[in-house]
């Protein structure tokens, strides 16, 4: 495959593309040598990607994941689907080759789960098992959608066979369950324990960790490694400030989760705008605040096609926790969005903005999950390449840095 899948529209799909872009740093792209100014890949509707079966429609898209032979898995939401076009409605669970190709499809309700009303995350673990999620609120009153909450996590083998269920819909008692999750964001398997670690985040404020072949709880921690508590809010409350400088006591919407190598923890608190660390006990370690920054829905630039439709923030958001086990690539990258356009912005330096952002936040993705297999590998390389070379190639001098 030419190009690496990383952000996620409702209809449709985005791929990278080697396409020249321009980058925001203080540097004059006057003052340096044509190998100096270097492009940095953007981000492109490659409409030819993938092959769906013509009988089929996908819905919003809400999660992709990569096997260890470098299969895309899509997870989307087929109740999103129009009335006219539900009879077409393609299963939630497609599966494409890196060229694209249709390779199976599978999910949905069956006997002896309970398939989540809004499908929301997949994960593909070590041993080839398929996780899967979702943020259902009872009250949300999405059209299509049964009034009940996503408080199960599921596992399924690769062709479908139902495995295990954590929890059930419906039944989470808030935070200090520790048999139900509550509309769950996201999740992970750290192979050396063989440990599911699960932001659960939309309903309840925490991180809980259960063994992956029996489901049986094992710990669970809130913000700061202390306690989990908040608010079970079905609409989204985005803080409008942040007076204190480490941030709210509870997690907002925890929705992102990664385990690195060495087994630290790093959660993505997204309304709160950081991104905690943790041993793999809990213990909390450090974190990366970014109040400062224009979030990408804020951005009015971005395509209105890749805006999430109904409760919530856009899944182009999904991306702010996909690149977690390398702290040091958001901070780069980071570094390159962070307080270098005039403030405040005027329309031609928001546009700037925008693309940067766009470009940054897929770049980073690439570079860190880009798949297992070779394909995987030369994309990283290539990607890492590119990142290292990041220079200033077009910034208009009113949006640099005074």
């Amino acid at each position: 495959m030419k190009r690496n899948i990383l952000a996620i529209p409702p209809i449709g799909f985005l791929v990278a593309a080697a396409v020249q872009a321009t980058w925001l740093f203080g540097t004059s792209a006057a003052a340096q040598s044509p190998s100096q100014a270097r492009g940095v890949p953007i981000f492109e509707v490659d409409s030819t990607w993938p092959k769906l079966p013509p009988q089929w429609k996908v819905g919003d898209a809400s999660s992709f994941a990569i096997d260890a032979q470098d299969n895309v898995w899509l997870l989307h939401r087929p109740r999103t689907l129009k009335p006219e076009d539900a009879a077409r409605a393609a299963p939630p669970v497609m599966v494409f080759d890196a060229a694209g190709n249709f390779i199976k499809a599978w999910g949905g309700a069956g006997n002896g789960y309970d398939w989540p009303e809004r499908e929301h995350g997949i994960h593909i673990d070590h041993k080839g098992f398929i996780w899967i999620g979702g943020n259902n609120c009872p009250t949300s009153g999405l059209a299509g959608l049964k009034p009940v909450a996503d408080d199960a996590y599921l596992k399924f083998t690769p062709e479908s066979a139902f495995v295990l269920q954590i929890g059930k819909s419906n039944q989470s008692k808030g935070d200090a369950d520790t048999v139900n999750v509550h509309r769950a964001a996201d999740a992970w398997v750290h192979a050396p324990t063989n440990e599911l670690f699960v932001a659960d985040g939309y309903g309840n404020h925490r991180v809980i960790v259960f063994d992956a072949d029996t489901g049986a709880f094992k710990r669970m921690w809130g913000a700061f490694g202390k306690p989990p508590g908040g608010e079970d809010n079905c609409a989204i409350v985005t803080p409008k400030t942040f007076p204190d400088a480490e941030g709210p006591a509870h997690f907002n919407v925890a929705h992102a989760i990664r385990v690195a190598n060495d087994g630290m923890v790093y959660l993505a608190d997204r309304e709160n705008r950081r991104v905690q660390m943790f041993t793999s006990d809990g213990k909390f370690v450090k974190q990366l605040i970014r109040t400062e920054t224009t979030f990408a829905r804020e951005c009015r630039g971005l395509d209105p096609a890749s805006r999430h439709s109904g409760t919530g923030p856009p899944h182009r958001d999904r991306f702010e926790g996909q690149h977690l086990s390398r702290p040091d690539h958001r901070r780069d990258a980071e570094a390159g969005i962070q307080g270098n356009v005039a403030d405040p912005m005027t329309p031609k330096c928001r546009k700037q903005m925008s693309m940067i952002l766009r470009g940054s936040r897929a770049l980073v993705a690439s570079v860190t999950s880009p798949g297992r297999g070779e394909v995987g590998s030369r994309l990283r390389r290539r990607n890492q390449n590119n990142y290292s070379n990041v220079r200033d190639s077009g910034v208009t001098e009113e949006c640099r840095v005074r």
